[in-house]
This record gives structure tokens, C-alpha cells and sequence, in this order.
């Protein structure tokens, strides 16, 4: 099929023609308009001074770009809007699955709910029969104040191994998928950077594996990490990060236990350092948790194991998506890919 022409009309004649006339250009278009030729122009009209590269406002009113007919750019914005909605869904429906292993999580193991009804008398709440007979009906003093009766005061490093894998000279991978600091955020992560062999940052060291929490120990506050779910064999994270191997707590239970948000408060009143504090993996180690015992954990597991699966699944899709729709962009602004195309790679997931 012949590529679509498109003629370049100006950024300011877009702007006023969508909001007064709607003649020249769709609104739901324009959100989509920040296109390579929309870089262009940025490269265009950028002034190059001796500290900071700047753009002055003035200037974007004069950004020629290509714009499609109408028909075009509302079967455009229809396509790439598809991609962004089903990325939104993704993220809201995430954020109830995990919700749900957190609260669960809280209310058996912070909270002590079930202990504290079986101590009254009551049935716990919403809980079989087998599970209410694994929590007791007692509380005991501890070092950290009452706990479950038969519970345990323990550190993180007696539950998990900390940064128990490192890349070796002897990994026989020819690319290195990498994940900065930057690159992750609350549960997260934008994207893997791919390196050759021997051209990655200095940085790229932890080794990960399937079930692994990883937590950034710079500006703890702001509670960066994420869950590793069927990571590729040469995905490595920087030194930047904690990685939690589970060893006598399963994962589910690990990551909870350690990406409550208390656990970023006191991480980050504990950070160090000057513009961009920081702590030690062994802080993150010296942590204590109260451990319930490997049946209750696994317990837990079974509830929560599949919410995050499904959590991370659905990340996996949303990086696949956000790839595909900025693959489709480009080639859609520009006519080289038609409609009728791009709907079958976007039906297809981009295969």
C-alpha cells in the first residue's frame, strides 16, 4: 500500500485550529503529536548554551510537523488510545491485587486480627475453619512489644540472603539486560536498558532470580522497588540495589514483610548522605520482622502468590504495549504504516 502523504502544518495553526474550529486537527490526535518530526523541530530550534540546552517558548508556535486527514488522525488516536487505555487498566487493576496481599498481609501479620479474635472468643473474620486454628489465641511480650504467642522476633537476614549473586567473568551471555535505579519506581520498573558484553555501566553487577525483592538503598523514602518475575537469564540490577533472595521466608511473604510502607520510613530516617542519601544493604539486613513460622508463611503464600503473579504478568503486557505503541507512533504520523495495518499488529500484540 502506497505510504499516506502527509502535509506539515504548523504547531500554532494545530493549537488554535483544534480548540476554535476543529477543522485541521483532532484533540484526542494531538496528545499523541510528539512524534521523531516533532524532535526534529525541537532539534530545529534549540539554543546550545555553555551549561543547560534551552527551547524558547516562542519558538514551538513555529514547529512544522505532518499531520493526516481528520479520518486519519481519528483512527490514529483510536489505535494508540486502545494501547494507553489497556496500559491504564493494567495499572489500576495492579494496584487492587496488591492492595489486596498487602491489606491480607497487615491484617494477619501487623495488625494480628486473627489473633486478636481468637483471644475474644470470635471467629476470625472471612477465615476457614483450618487456617483460624493456625494463628493463636495469646499474646506474649517481646523486644518488640506483644506478639502472637509462639511468633518470633527475627531479623531480615535470617529470613532472606542479601546480594547472594553477583555477575561472574564466566557468564556466558553475549548482552546484559540492566536496570538502573532510575529505571524503577513505587513496584515498577520502566524498562531494561540491553548492553554488548563488556559495554555496560560499571554499575551492573547483582544477579537476579524469579521470586527476588529489590529495593533501592538511595533515598530509601521514596520507596523504589520491584518484584522479580521470570527475569531473562542476563538481567542484572546496579549496585544501587537490595536484592532479597528468599531462603527461610517464601517470597510473597518476603515481599510484603519488607515493602510495607513503615519499612520505607524507618529505612529513610536511617539513610545517610548528602543531596542523595543512602543506606547499606546490611541495614536493610538488620531489620526486624516478626516471623510467624513456616506454616502460617506458606499459608500467606498461598493466598498472596497468585495476586503478584498476576500483578507482574500484567506489567510484562503493559511494557510490551507502551513498545508497541511507540513503535506504531512514528510510523503512523509519518504514513509509512497505515491504519488497517497497525490494527493488526495491535490486535496481535505487535508478533
Amino acid at each position: 500500500m502506497k505510504p499516506l502523504s502527509c502535509p506539515r502544518v504548523s504547531s500554532a495553526l494545530l493549537d488554535r485550529t483544534s480548540c476554535s474550529y476543529g477543522q485541521l486537527a483532532d484533540a484526542s490526535f494531538l496528545r499523541f503529536s510528539r512524534s521523531p518530526a516533532w524532535w526534529d523541530q525541537v532539534a530545529k530550534f534549540i539554543n546550545v548554551g555553555a551549561i543547560f540546552e534551552s527551547l524558547k517558548c516562542a519558538d514551538i508556535p513555529r514547529f512544522e510537523i505532518p499531520i493526516p486527514p481528520l479520518p486519519e488522525q481519528r483512527a490514529i488516536a483510536s489505535i494508540l488510545g486502545a494501547l494507553d487505555d489497556k496500559i491504564e487498566l493494567n495499572r489500576r487493576m495492579n494496584e487492587t491485587l496488591e492492595e489486596l496481599a498487602r491489606t491480607l498481609f497487615k491484617s494477619w501479620f501487623v495488625d494480628f486480627d486473627p489473633v486478636k479474635a481468637k483471644a475474644e472468643g470470635r471467629q476470625p473474620a472471612g477465615m476457614d475453619a483450618e487456617t483460624a486454628s493456625l494463628f493463636p489465641s495469646r499474646f506474649v511480650e517481646s523486644e518488640l512489644g506483644r506478639i502472637p504467642e509462639g511468633w518470633f522476633c527475627s531479623s531480615v537476614a535470617e529470613l532472606a540472603a542479601i546480594n547472594q549473586t553477583s555477575r561472574a567473568t564466566s557468564d556466558e551471555f553475549q548482552e546484559i539486560k540492566y536496570v538502573d535505579i532510575s529505571a524503577v519506581s513505587r513496584g515498577d520498573i520502566s524498562g531494561l536498558a540491553t548492553f554488548r558484553r563488556g559495554e555496560e555501566p560499571s554499575r551492573a553487577r547483582r544477579r537476579v532470580a524469579d521470586g527476588d525483592t529489590v529495593i533501592s538503598t538511595v533515598r530509601p523514602e521514596r520507596a523504589a522497588y520491584f518484584l522479580v518475575h521470570q527475569p531473562p537469564p542476563n538481567m542484572v540490577v546496579s549496585t544501587g540495589f537490595a536484592v532479597l533472595s528468599p531462603t527461610v521466608a517464601p517470597w510473597a511473604f518476603l515481599h510484603s514483610m519488607v515493602t510495607q510502607p513503615d519499612v520505607f520510613i524507618e529505612l529513610g530516617r536511617l539513610a545517610d548522605g548528602g543531596a542523595y542519601p543512602a543506606i547499606r544493604a546490611d541495614v536493610i539486613a538488620r531489620l526486624t520482622a516478626i516471623w510467624p513460622g513456616s506454616v502460617l508463611a506458606e499459608r500467606y503464600q498461598a493466598s498472596a502468590a497468585s495476586l503478584y503473579r498476576r500483578a507482574s504478568t500484567n506489567r510484562l503486557e503493559s511494557r510490551t504495549l507502551a513498545q508497541l505503541r511507540d513503535l506504531l507512533l512514528p510510523k503512523l504520523m509519518s504514513g509509512e504504516l497505515r491504519v488497517p495495518d497497525a490494527e493488526k499488529l495491535a490486535e496481535g500484540g505487535g508478533s
